[in-house]
């Protein structure tokens, strides 16, 4: 009865309409499964100029852009929202039941006009029922409450003990957990999923259980899985913050929005093998080739590994710029097998570094690595013997890595098997893998193997996807540098775009550790560096399309919440001509968050994708209770997506559509 008064008081205020249909972009056929991308030629294509910048501006300084002039895109030029008229309001109405009346023709999938303000709520909700909208409305109130987000956890185990196991759950069910998870199995979420097609939208599975440990147990385990049996051994060129530190190994510290795995033993690592696999099985049963399952590499292994192997990868890149005097990597400096042999001619015939040039792999641009990375997902290689360079001087091979033991070396072999396993059954099943970012002191070796994944498995089309995360001021350089290795090396490139979840976490650990800071410094450059880095994805996509090659060796996804960076996305692709039809672009939000974007651009024949989670009720507590806590920060977001919500179940109440039952004919290819 509070919710109905509400309404009603609110009736005058939100008879009006925000936005207008703008696009009349004739009906545009579904955006395929964002599928990836590779590059032929010569690579001689000029790069848009770098700079510190990042995922939420629109192109600060000197960043070179796809529109004319060089001036950065304002929102405002994508469209300019408008209070619309009452009668405006009956036309839409009337349109709507036309809809209604007459739907599309059988075997004619349905495609509507997109509202870019998304400011109809009409297309917002059209696949929800009325009683899910009430609950959302709900629980996006309770996310607006500071003290209630604030002591959610508490109050959710304070509720279990008190109703019971069976009443908590059905109270969880009507609440946070119907809203924003599906279901509590691969069996109980098909009709959410099934849903989810019939409106355009498709999933990215992922199971979302979580430990729910406390810090001192989440810090001994992390410790304990982060240093060798060897030891900790800090050697000259080490660099800091590829080494544990107590204070920051709790992995959970001020992240909200990403799941966190920490190290128990390898039969854990299994078990979430064969989790991830069922989650592929999921995804194919119920959407026919056109799913996506996430997984974090943290969860396959032991993370001592990542760190040192990531550690290996930046005292590569330091003992390059050595060599050659200046910044960059391997790629950007073009350097022959020759220019290596005069560098070491000092050292005569030396058969240690004979073997390291023989090891090599060049094509007849340059070098592209300095070590047979392909090792890593192919071979038997040690690490210890496979990340070793010539001193300059003396000739001698010096390790890049310490001394890992045996045990150690089979434990990386098997975090390398398992990644194995689980892509080759998402290429049998056809099925594509995105693998999650995590933190900076992780990330180099997470993307160094991904990158070797796409090798080995896109060949003939993307199976895997990397995720690179914007608020980090060397995404620009890093999304370059790998799709000049993909087109070099001839695989399909996959990249999935997020602003990024540890801001505060790396800000402090980096300033604890005493290692420059690697986030940009401010919430515009981080949009500059998401714009920026998808025009540059964008730019190359149009090169290939010009050419007659494949634009599909590119594959992009915008996982983003804000409308401004969709809205971005859309005019770019306008302007370069890059079609919903081109399947190159797919969008992606999390299920229960800015339905008002991914529902219009499914429905629109774009390619949208809801982040899926799934798993029983009790155990997916943690999720739930970052799922509040993310919505507490963007309030903005909330306001506006509550005012949506009241205006469409206001719309249903006057028009007796209290028990409305979705029902779409949106076919997503």
């Amino acid at each position: 009865m509070a919710l109905l008064r509400s309404l009603s008081a609110q009736r005058t205020a939100i008879s009006l309409v925000y936005g207008r249909n703008s696009s009349k972009s004739s009906n545009s056929v579904a955006v395929a499964a964002c599928r990836s991308f590779h590059q032929r030629g010569s690579g001689s294509t000029s790069i848009a100029g770098e700079g510190a910048a990042s995922e939420s501006t629109r192109g600060v300084n000197g960043a070179r852009f796809l529109h004319s002039g060089d001036r950065p895109l304002q929102a405002s030029t994508l469209v300019q929202p408008e209070v619309v008229s009452s009668e405006t309001v009956k036309r839409s109405m009337k349109q709507e039941s036309s809809q209604e009346k007459n739907p599309s023709p059988a075997g004619s999938p349905q495609r509507d006009p997109l509202d870019v303000s998304f400011n109809d709520p009409i297309a917002a909700f059209k696949s929800k029922t009325t009683g899910e909208l009430i609950r959302a409305y709900l629980v996006y109130m309770i996310c607006s409450s500071e003290k209630l987000v604030e002591h959610n956890m508490t109050l959710m185990k304070l509720a279990r003990n008190l109703l019971g196991q069976k009443l908590f759950v059905l109270l969880m069910k009507s609440s946070f957990y119907g809203h924003f998870v599906a279901g509590e199995n691969r069996h109980t979420i098909v009709p959410a999923l099934e849903r989810l097609r019939s409106f355009g939208v498709k999933p990215i599975l992922d199971y979302s259980v979580e430990e729910d440990i406390t810090q001192e147990e989440a810090e001994k385990r992390e410790v304990e899985s982060s240093v060798s049996s060897a030891g900790d051994k800090k050697e000259e060129g080490s660099m800091p913050q590829y080494h544990v530190d107590k204070s920051f190994a709790d992995r959970r510290y001020k992240v909200s929005s990403a799941r966190t795995y920490f190290y128990l033993n390898e039969a854990t690592c299994e078990r979430n093998m064969e989790i991830f696999i069922k989650c592929l099985e999921a995804v194919s049963g119920a959407t026919f080739g056109t799913g996506i399952t996430a997984i974090k590499l943290t969860a396959l292994g032991r993370p001592q590994l990542l760190l040192q192997l990531s550690e290996v990868i930046m005292r590569t890149r330091k003992y390059m710029e050595d060599m050659v005097g200046g910044q960059g990597n391997v790629l950007t400096h073009h350097k022959t097998i020759k220019d290596l042999e005069k560098y070491y001619a000092t050292l005569g015939d030396n058969k240690d570094v004979k073997e390291f040039l023989n090891n090599v792999t060049s094509d007849k641009e340059g070098i592209l690595h300095l070590f047979p990375w392909s090792g890593i997902v192919d071979e038997d290689s040690q690490l210890s013997d496979t990340f070793r360079v010539p001193d300059p001087q003396t000739g001698q091979m010096r390790r890049l890595i310490s001394q890992i033991p045996p045990k150690e070396e089979e434990m990386f072999r098997n975090m390398i098997r398992r990644l194995n396993t689980i892509v080759k059954a998402a290429a049998d099943l056809d099925v594509r893998i995105m693998v999650d970012a995590e933190q900076t002191y992780f990330q180099p070796a997470i993307s160094r193997i991904t990158l070797e994944m796409m090798r080995k498995y896109n060949k003939d089309k993307a199976i895997v996807f990397n995720t690179y995360q914007c608020y980090l001021r060397e995404t620009f350089r890093e999304v370059n540098t790998d799709l000049e290795q993909a087109k070099r090396q001839n695989f399909y490139f996959g990249a999935k775009l997020v602003r990024g979840a540890y801001m505060d976490q790396e800000r402090d650990r980096a300033k604890s550790l005493g290692y420059p800071d690697p986030v940009n410094p401010t919430f515009e450059a981080t949009t500059d560096m998401y714009h920026r880095t998808l025009s540059e994805c964008l730019r190359r996509i149009k090169l290939m399309k010009d050419c007659d090659d494949d634009a599909r060796k590119i594959g992009i996804m915008v996982a983003s919440h804000n409308e401004d960076t969709v809205r971005f996305a859309i005019q770019q692709m306008k302007e370069i001509g890059i079609s919903p039809e081109d399947k190159v672009i797919c969008f992606g939000q999390l299920l229960g968050m800015c339905d008002y974007i991914t529902f219009p651009l499914g429905q629109a024949g774009y390619s949208a994708y809801k982040y899926i989670p799934y798993g029983p009720v009790e155990e997916v507590l943690p999720y739930l209770s970052r799922r509040a806590q993310e919505n507490k920060g963007v309030l903005k977001k909330i306001k506006k997506e509550k005012r949506l919500l009241l205006s469409e179940i206001r719309r249903r109440l006057m028009r007796g559509q209290l028990f409305y039952k979705p029902k779409g004919n949106y076919v997503p290819i």
